[in-house]
């Protein structure tokens, strides 16, 4: 199963399947380690207050062209074998997935810093938008668009 990095509806992709595609990569011999990341939605809002839920959206074409350029500059780098990431868009509860990063090298120091790296552009660049729905200290309900910083 090839399943190529961007956005992709919740429940569409799973994480054994994601893993199952970097191993079945071509040059996966090469590899000595995988590294994955999972991001998952916290309970806590970085505002104060208790998340119920979040709402994910995503400019696709462009996020899609986005997250395939950040895999591009990584794979190009000696050592590594595979770089893939996956960002889920729709409604998540609290300890849901969100998003996942897989990056398979030569050794552990190849893959952490890629991995890290690759998670780091993603936040910035890719035009995903999140919108959080919490629970204020008063117990006022509000929801509001957040901007990664």
């Amino acid at each position: 199963m090839v399943v190529h990095a961007g956005v992709h509806e919740k429940g569409t992709v799973s994480l054994s399947d994601l893993i199952g595609s970097v191993r079945a990569s071509n040059d996966f011999w090469k590899a000595g380690a995988v590294g994955v990341f999972v991001g998952v939605v916290r309970g806590e809002s970085l505002k104060g207050g208790r998340v119920e839920k979040l709402e994910l959206e995503a400019y696709k074409e462009k996020a899609d062209e986005v997250l395939n350029g950040i895999c591009r500059d990584l794979k190009s780098r000696e050592a590594v074998v595979d770089v893939q990431i996956h960002h889920l868009i729709g409604e998540f509860n609290v300890g849901e997935d969100l998003v996942y990063v897989i990056v398979a090298g030569a050794h552990r120091s190849d893959v952490f810093s890629a991995l890290e790296e690759a998670v780091e552009r993603y936040k910035k660049e890719a035009p995903i938008f999140k919108k959080e729905y919490i629970i204020e200290e008063r117990g006022k309900a509000r929801s509001f668009w957040v901007s990664e910083e």
